[in-house]
Parts: structure tokens; C-alpha cells; sequence
């Protein structure tokens, strides 16, 4: 995510390391600033000899990414993370992370900020996106690497405010400040997100389906209409969750359909800092 200008950290908000790693990571790093958390992530992944699960913070972002080649902005010091795991051998060379897992760490994420903040309601925005109240708080990004290992990418608006924000982004935005008045301590939410994620993986590699009782009592869009994008197509209709392996389903006029891939932002409205 991209801060208005590559500004000092804010020290308001230490990390105590120890701490992190004792919610299940085998190395963490802490980075004043850093172009991105995502490609420092995938450096650690493609070295044999770096333990996992490994994690890189950074207090601020001077080149941070979304998906499809969106760009993101958010305060600085607010959390942003990037996770290296290995991934579950399934016949593929090397291994790709399953699709569902994007969802998993929607759910994660969103259960972990519920528990932290019980006054919130966080949502899950298939496929990658947590909102409260219609309004984006944290992104996800998940990419597999030639190593056959699946780097997550994180950033929650967990400091500053959209009164911040480039134009445009305002209206689309919130953070935990402009919510609750104050700050969610990165460390605190690390250490409450990051064991949700580590077991739920587990629980979906070994059944894909346990997700979807929990991806249900987070999920933003079941019953609303949406519309997705998926190159020239676009498929509307009513929302009726996810399927066992991650999959978006839709009530259209022509009927039921099942889409594993796609975004239900319009390409007119993907902000890539201008």
C-alpha cells in the first residue's frame, strides 16, 4: 500500500518480535520501509534454507500492490505483512496455493479484528477484500512462487484516517481510528490473526469445505446483488455465498452459476495511484 510520500515511520507502535513469532512463525521480519512487503516475501521464498512460516512487516510501503495491478494507499505505520508458507503437494509442479486459501485468510482476518474490536462487524468481500459497514478496512493478496510456496499479503487500515487518502479513495475506505477512535496495536492483531490463519490452512488443506460455515457467518454479499468482472464478461446476479472449493456462486436470469475467478470491482474503478 502507498503512503501520500514515503514519510518516517511512526515509532507510536512497536512490535515486540518475540511475541509474533510465538504465534506460530519460524522468522519474522521488521522493516522501517520497504517497497514491498510482497516482493521482500518472495525473496525469503525463494531461499531454501529460510524456515517457515516467515513473515516481513513494514512500517511503510513506497510501492505496495493489490491485485490485477492495483495499487493501494494506506497511512503509514499501519499494518502491512506479507507471510511465506509452504504449500500442500497436490500434483502440480510445483504446488499453487488453492484458491480457497484467499478466502481462508479473509475469514482469519476478519475473526481476528472481531475478536480485538467485539463493537465491529467485519465482512469478507469475495475474493480478497474486509469491510466494515461497506467500506474497504484490509486487502489480501495471495501469489504463488516458483519454489512451490504461496506468499500472503496483508495490509489493514489499523492507524490514520481517509481524511488522508488521495482523492477518489475516501469514499471507499475506513480504519480502525475512523471506527473506534483509536489505534489497533500491529502486534496485538498479528498475534490474534496469524494462529487463526496458520490452523484454518491446515483445516482447509485437509477439507476444503470446513470453510464455508465460517466464510457464511462473515459473508459481506450473500443475498445483495453483485456484478462480476472477469475480462469483457460481466455476470450479475444475486449472491448465494461461496462452494466448498472457494468458488463465488450467483443466481443470474439464465440461472445458477459457480465462478472461481474474477473481481466484483469495475476495471473503471481499480485506483492505480494516479
Amino acid at each position: 500500500m502507498i503512503p501520500p510520500a514515503a514519510a518516517a515511520p511512526e515509532p507510536s507502535d512497536p512490535i515486540d518480535p518475540a511475541m509474533v513469532r510465538s504465534a506460530g512463525l519460524a522468522r519474522f521480519e521488521h522493516l522501517p520501509v520497504v517497497d514491498s512487503t510482497m516482493e521482500r516475501a518472495r525473496d525469503m521464498a525463494a531461499d531454501a534454507s529460510c524456515p517457515l512460516p516467515a513473515a516481513v512487516v513494514a512500517d511503510v510501503q513506497t510501492r505496495g500492490r493489490g491485485q490485477r495491478g492495483a495499487r493501494w494507499w494506506q497511512a503509514p505505520g499501519s499494518l502491512a505483512v506479507s507471510l511465506v508458507v509452504e504449500v500442500p503437494a497436490a500434483g502440480t509442479a510445483p504446488p499453487a496455493p488453492p484458491a480457497i486459501w484467499s478466502l481462508a485468510c479473509g475469514v482469519a482476518l476478519a475473526e481476528a479484528i472481531a475478536a480485538l474490536e467485539p463493537g465491529l462487524d467485519p465482512l469478507v468481500r469475495w475474493p480478497n477484500d474486509v469491510e466494515v459497514g461497506d467500506r474497504k478496512l484490509a486487502g489480501i493478496l495471495v501469489e504463488a512462487t516458483p519454489a512451490g510456496r504461496a506468499v500472503f499479503g496483508v495490509g489493514v487500515n489499523t492507524t490514520g484516517s481517509v481524511r488522508e487518502a488521495p482523492p477518489g479513495l475516501a469514499r471507499r475506505l475506513t480504519t480502525l481510528p475512523d471506527l473506534t477512535g483509536r489505534v489497533l496495536p500491529r502486534g496485538r492483531l498479528l498475534g490474534e490473526f496469524l494462529p487463526r490463519l496458520l490452523r484454518l490452512l491446515a483445516e482447509t488443506a485437509a477439507d476444503p469445505g470446513a470453510l464455508v460455515p465460517r466464510y457464511r457467518a462473515r459473508c459481506g454479499l450473500d443475498g445483495h446483488a453483485v456484478t462480476l468482472h472477469r475480462g469483457a464478461e460481466r455476470i450479475t446476479g444475486l449472491c448465494r455465498g461461496i462452494a466448498a472449493d472457494g468458488g463465488l456462486v450467483i443466481d443470474t436470469a439464465a440461472g445458477r452459476v459457480h465462478v472461481s475467478s474474477g473481481s466484483l470491482t469495475d476495471p473503471a474503478d481499480v485506483w492505480r495511484g494516479d
